[in-house]
């Protein structure tokens, strides 16, 4: 396939050339009604190249084939049979697989470390999740993804499960064995689904973990706006095999999409594919060398240890690391990572990605160079040299493994959906949970709808939330008082 066309861009020059006149929604027709103020901000190319999808970017009968070409060349890109773009994110496009393997009342096993998104499409399903524990680092209090022997187990025990979903990369960029875990359900005859929100960029370089498909996924589910050159909402899920069927997906995801996609966010997926065919490679030489001497540095800061493979990958871990995603443990600094990201964001405007009871983290990508790390670098210092202002820190009571996992009292759905009350956190211990308690980033929910509550995990969120913790999805974002199931 000739991977130097961009269908979406040229069909969006094709209509700016012809000088076509809108009668049809967006109804700023072009920018002409905007708000000079709005212009002014987001400037004019923005509304011209806001269009319709079909009667704009293709006509009426989308004949010209313009969104099926970019989907083609971009599964081809990938070495998947079937590619569909999402204009919804990744937490629609992961709902969607969920749906095409498993329906209400059906089993799925499910890495109890996935996304807030993943728990959304139980609740709206109906699924009834069967958790497989991920591998939890006692030393560092890190979950990495579940093992292959522990899907497999629970396959064991549960036979009538439709498929399994599994995340990796983490959003701390550690990996599960996906081809062990693929292998564990085809020999099931059962399909996996590869939540690899993190992993668009992984199949354009061979020095970054194996990608979902080229490990035997059938379905893999990516964001490419989070490592890769799309617009913010633009994600794509790719299909292999013949455990899910083409038709199937694409009619869940038409059940959940909107009828307005955004070209916008089309025509980003479409270039960064093209970007990457052409590109890929020489990009990210450069940004792994980039990382390579990144880490090296932050390494030498007083106060901070990089994570790479010797903590994070071995037996009882992670199978891979992406080396992109730069992981901090700065608990020798005797402060947390809220209050270290909170004073690098006030002092010099650097915006790191995700923050934990002891770790920073920084997202690199083919978009890095070293006037952005030097800023990056520059700001790690300081934090490190002015550690004494970020003493004494709150206490956050990270509970032990087994206090982590709680009891599957009620489907989710049930639980979500059912007659409800708010209770002070004291009286909500021992009660089932209504709602999604979600540290946030990276977004791995603490507690599920029907979980019941422990005096362990009420006692994280809580000194959590003291300490910089946010729970954005709670009821009560103070962690004080919980919602819970109401009991007759």
């Amino acid at each position: 396939m000739d991977h130097s066309k961009a269908p979406v861009l040229e069909a969006l020059a094709a209509y700016h050339e012809s000088g076509q006149t809108p009668f049809t929604p967006p109804g700023h027709k072009q920018a002409r009604g905007a708000d000079p103020r709005v212009r002014a901000v987001l400037g004019d190319a923005v509304f011209h190249s806001d269009v319709l999808a079909t009667s704009g970017l293709d006509d009426r009968r989308s004949s010209g084939g313009v969104l099926e070409q970019a989907q083609a060349l971009m599964a081809d890109a990938v070495g998947a049979q079937h590619t569909f773009f999402s204009t919804c994110g990744s937490s629609l496009s992961v709902k969607a697989a969920m749906l095409s393997v498993a329906g209400p009342h059906e089993k799925l096993l499910v890495g109890r470390d996935a996304h807030k998104s993943v728990v959304s499409g139980l609740i709206l399903s109906g699924i009834k999740p069967v958790w497989v524990d991920p591998q939890w680092d006692t030393e560092r209090h890190l979950a990495h993804p579940p093992s292959a022997e522990a899907f497999a187990a629970a396959f064991e025990e549960h036979p009538d499960a439709r498929g399994a979903l599994v995340t990796s990369p983490t959003p701390y960029g550690t990996c599960a064995d996906l081809s062990a875990i693929a292998a564990a359900c085809h020999a099931r005859n059962k399909p996996v689904i590869v939540d690899e929100a993190w992993g668009a960029h992984l199949p354009f370089h061979d020095g970054l973990p194996t990608w979902a498909m080229d490990a035997g996924a059938d379905v893999c589910v990516t964001s490419v706006h989070k490592m890769g050159s799309g617009l913010e909402q633009g994600s794509v899920f790719h299909l292999q095999g013949d455990l899910v069927k083409p038709e199937v997906l694409k009619g869940r995801e038409d059940l959940l999409g909107t009828t307005s996609p955004s070209v916008l966010l089309y025509a980003a997926l479409d270039g960064w594919r093209r970007q990457m065919v052409e590109h890929g490679k020489t990009l990210y030489d450069d940004a792994l060398a980039l990382a390579a001497d990144t880490r090296t540095r932050i390494a030498a800061i007083d106060g901070m240890h990089v994570h790479g493979r010797n903590d994070f990958c071995g037996p009882g871990l992670a199978a891979d690391i992406d080396p992109l995603q730069i992981i901090i443990d700065i608990s020798a600094m005797d402060t947390t990572g809220y209050r270290a990201a909170d004073w690098i964001r006030a002092y010099h405007q650097v915006n790191l990605h995700l923050s934990d009871h002891r770790r920073i983290s920084a997202q690199l990508t083919h978009a890095d160079d070293e006037s952005t790390t030097a800023i990056l670098l520059a700001a790690l210092r300081d934090v490190s040299a002015h550690a004494r202002e970020l003493r004494p820190a709150s206490r956050v009571e990270v509970p032990p493994t087994s206090g982590l996992r709680l009891e599957q009292a009620m489907l989710p759905r049930d639980a979500f959906f059912g007659r409800t009350e708010q209770l002070p956190a004291q009286r909500a211990i021992g009660r089932i949970s209504a709602e999604m308690l979600t540290p946030y980033p990276p977004g791995i929910p603490a507690v599920l709808p029907g979980e019941r509550l422990t005096a362990d995990i009420v006692r994280y969120l809580s000194t959590g939330v003291e300490a910089g913790m946010v729970v954005p999805d709670a009821v009560d974002t103070e962690a004080k008082s919980f919602r819970v199931v109401a009991e007759d």
